[in-house]
């Protein structure tokens, strides 16, 4: 195990999360970026941004995105070799303030404060989620803020959120009063570079308050020992998984 490695495994695991990592070459990124535009033509904006859900079954060049060896070389330091791709969705924050700031900013599109193993009906092994940034991500547009070591707390209560304009899809958020705000730090990210985050970190992201876009890939991976658990109050099917790479000896995602 090289020492470049072992320092990965070591900050992710005290913080919780890495960021500004490189992935896609320049070329890589104009293709992957021209294939999203088409998506864009095809279903519009108020669709692309947040029901592209699971396209890797559909399309192959985001399959490959999936798959990427950039992306495989860093999953599998932290999951080991044997790894699940569990779901995928693009993100979209579009401008949505028009040039003189108007248009009611409090309701902008955000994404509150949570976890998503809150949501994500797993156990066995950790969920871990890639933000492939299609856009420089920044704080004018809305980037993803954490809280480092937050991961090391268990999961967390989560409330229907009380602003309008969550993107979450079952509008749910830490309370404020268990959030360490104050410690949060940005991930700002250029277009093709990727940030990773454990599924017990607590983050959120601002709505996009500048003219330019804010779009991404995101990827969930998981290691095949995971396995879903029955959840009543909330049943999820997991129909998009698939083995990333290695094997699968346990078969706890089998269709």
């Amino acid at each position: 195990m090289s020492t470049s490695t072992v320092k990965l495994q070591d900050t992710y695991n005290q913080q919780g999360f890495l960021s500004a990592l490189p992935v896609l070459s320049d070329i890589e990124l104009r293709e992957a970026k021209n294939a999203f535009s088409e998506l864009e033509r095809e279903f519009g904006e108020e669709y692309t941004q947040y029901s592209l859900h699971n396209v890797h079954l559909q399309y192959p060049w985001v399959s490959d995105l999936t798959k990427h060896p950039q992306i495989l070389q860093v999953i599998k330091a932290i999951l080991g070799p044997d790894v699940i791709l569990l779901d995928s969705r693009f993100i979209c924050k579009y401008p949505a303030l028009k040039p003189d700031g108007s248009s009611g900013e409090n309701r902008l599109p955000y994404v509150a404060w949570h976890q998503d193993m809150r949501y994500w009906g797993i156990d066995g092994g950790p969920v871990l989620s890639v933000w492939l940034a299609f856009d420089d991500s920044l704080e004018e547009n809305g980037a993803l803020r954490v809280i480092p070591g937050s991961h090391c707390a268990g999961m967390l209560p989560h409330r229907q959120a009380i602003r309008a304009g969550n993107m979450l899809t079952v509008n749910q958020e830490i309370p404020d009063e268990l959030v360490k705000a104050d410690e949060s730090v940005l991930c700002p990210l250029l277009a093709g570079q990727m940030s990773i985050h454990d599924g017990l970190l607590v983050h959120a992201s601002d709505a996009n308050t500048s003219q330019k876009r804010r779009c991404g890939f995101v990827i969930r991976y998981v290691p095949t020992c995971a396995y879903p658990i029955e959840d009543p109050d909330r049943p999820r099917k997991f129909h998009a998984a698939e083995l990333a790479c290695g094997t699968d000896q346990f078969n706890n995602f089998s269709n």
